[in-house]
């Protein structure tokens, strides 16, 4: 076993001790900790915020986009906003003990189901150090140990703020070890955590294509996938126009480099010669490059606005850019084909004041969230009242859509008898 393999094994062997403290201590202890790991943050700003330079610095000299440089930066609003976050977590109900189901046999046992933590949680994740803070804060408060692997490229900044959160912590009396940042960069040290049965219960990774397909095809430990982004915005035939184009204006411009941005729209054929100029010309003005099938195309040519043909590949193709591909569709059966072919189930919106259409799209539609008359952007935990998040499960196993507290228990059994035997 090389140096790498020992130093994570330790790390995760300690992340197994301190789960079972956090496993046992209330929630006022884990509140007070949550409002400590706040404090430290706010107090290691400078710190924070000149490493997040240092780290934007050298993704831009590498020549990565504005989007990716989005994602990377820290700046004094964005780590109060994290701060907050950590602490809006104190407010939220302890999901560890929840009786979730009670029942009564007929030989007299009762039985119950009751939320227990999952254990050891392994984050992987890319460029978002704002992930760092919130999947930390998730896990203490679910009861979990944190294991943190950010990406190279916002190593000091990830370092920075595991250092801060680690001395709330401990201010709490609480192990340090609860949270660890991973160092980045060895992938034989990945590989190794990923084989660490029996200490590491469950993965998280986040990021591109290429991380998620590395971890799923490597690990022995359960993984939970957040996957690829790619979301679709539907205006029907019945669609209010300037909502429609309001939506799809924050849907894609917004944070063009997050997963719940939109990444293509679907206009109705009956609107197309309506709707799409007006659309257009407000998506290049905010330097949104648009890509369209030949009708699409054919439309904004003639209403003189910037467009190019789209490639097959740009359909089911998640940009993470100011870009966006559009597509004219004969009708909500054509809508639906499509979404079922090229989305990536995360999540999918509809605009229309037809109820019965909406119903339907909402019915038939796999994805983590499906919205009506509403933006993408609104499958965030934060924005559906769970807190901060760790991530949003592009899976169907344990859970689907934004993980919040819940999503980090699993549930036993507990059954009360009075000398039954079987």
């Amino acid at each position: 076993m090389t140096v790498a393999k020992q130093d994570v094994r330790l790390l995760a062997e300690r992340a197994r001790a301190a789960s079972r403290v956090l496993a046992n201590v209330t929630t006022g202890q884990k509140d007070e900790a949550l409002r400590s790991m706040a404090r430290h943050l706010r107090a290691a700003a400078p710190d924070i915020l000149s490493a997040s330079a240092e780290d934007v610095a050298a993704a831009r000299g590498a020549g990565k986009n504005a989007a990716f440089l989005d994602r990377l930066l820290l700046d004094a609003p964005r780590l109060e906003a994290m701060a907050r976050a950590v602490e809006s977590l104190a407010g939220l109900k302890d999901p560890v003990g929840e009786v979730t189901e009670s029942w009564s046999r007929p030989n007299g046992l009762q039985v119950r189901k009751v939320r227990l933590p999952l254990g050891v949680v392994l984050m992987i994740y890319e460029a978002r150090p704002n992930v760092t803070s919130d999947a930390a804060a998730l896990c203490l408060k679910s009861g979990n140990a944190a294991l943190l692997r950010g990406g190279s490229e916002a190593a000091r900044t990830n370092q920075a703020i595991a250092r801060a959160l680690s001395r709330g912590l401990g201010e709490a009396g609480l192990p340090e070890h609860a949270i660890q940042q991973v160092p980045a960069g060895e992938r034989e040290s990945l590989l190794e955590l990923l084989k660490l049965e029996g200490l590491i219960d469950l993965c998280i990774p986040r990021g591109g294509e290429g991380l998620i397909r590395f971890v799923a095809e490597n690990a022995r430990i359960p993984v939970v996938k957040h996957y690829q982004g790619v979301c679709h915005v539907y205006a029907h035939a019945a669609a209010d126009l300037e909502m429609a184009s309001r939506i799809t204006l924050n849907a894609k411009a917004s944070r063009p480099g997050v997963c719940n941005a939109a990444e293509c729209l679907l206009v109705d054929r009956a609107i197309a010669e309506q709707f799409l100029p007006e659309v257009g010309r407000k998506l290049v003005d905010q330097r949104v490059e648009l890509r369209g099938c030949p009708t699409t195309v054919a439309v904004l040519t003639r209403a003189g606005v910037p467009v190019k043909p789209a490639a097959e590949e740009d359909y089911g193709r998640e940009f993470l850019d100011l870009i966006l591909a559009i597509r004219v569709v004969k009708d909500e059966d054509a809508a639906l084909a499509h979404i079922a072919r090229y989305g990536s189930e995360h999540t999918e919106a509809i605009v229309t004041q037809d109820e019965q259409v909406a119903a339907r799209f909402t019915r038939e539609v796999l994805a983590s969230a499906v919205i009506w008359n509403a933006s993408t952007r609104f499958n965030d935990g934060g924005e559906l009242g769970l807190g901060a998040e760790i991530g949003i499960s592009t899976s169907r196993l344990h859970a689907f859509g934004p993980m919040g507290l819940r999503e980090l228990t699993s549930q036993k059994y507990v059954v009360h008898g009075q000398g039954q035997v079987r």
